[in-house]
């Protein structure tokens, strides 16, 4: 159904290697099961090793619940090479305790696999995650649908203050 290769948008992709229907579950995000304690521990050093590389910098913590995480970062774990999208044709889906990626449009052979990330806009930090989706309404930067709004907010009281 997916097949893993070099991507235009960043590093490693998942690409279709048939047409995808919408609404199909595709492929389970796959880990360590690890408690916020040590997803947030986790995170942070690998933050912190990233800090002085270029092109690096997957942290693969991905959050399934209020109390647990999933570390994507193993190699047999697919799904993390699945890229960030401001036009998405996939979705996170968290089904019995399991984290899916599911089509959310009809996906065509070739076509790379991508969801939104679901960032929150951190004035601090936002520009840390550079988008490079390509998509016509590519906001530039690796935030959630939900916070454009903010974030257009943010950038209209800069250019006042400017």
């Amino acid at each position: 159904m997916w097949k893993v290769r070099k991507s235009k948008v960043h590093g490693t992709g998942v690409f279709a290697e048939n047409d995808i229907k919408n609404n199909t579950k595709i492929i389970q995000y796959i880990g360590d099961k690890v408690t916020k304690k040590e997803g947030d521990i986790r995170s942070a050093e690998r933050i912190r090793r990233y800090l002085n590389k270029k092109n690096e910098g997957s942290v693969y913590i991905f959050e399934l619940n209020k109390k647990f995480d999933i570390d994507g970062s193993p190699i047999y774990n697919k799904a993390r090479y699945i890229n960030h999208s401001c036009k998405p044709n996939c979705e996170v889906d968290i089904i019995k305790n399991e984290i899916w990626i599911s089509s959310i449009t009809k996906i065509k052979k070739g076509e790379e696999l991508n969801y939104d990330y679901g960032y929150p806009f951190d004035e601090d930090d936002y520009n840390d995650h550079v988008c490079k989706c390509g998509s016509i309404k590519c906001v530039g930067y690796i935030i959630s649908r939900d916070d454009w709004p903010k974030y257009n907010k943010f950038l209209k009281k800069n250019k006042k203050n400017a």
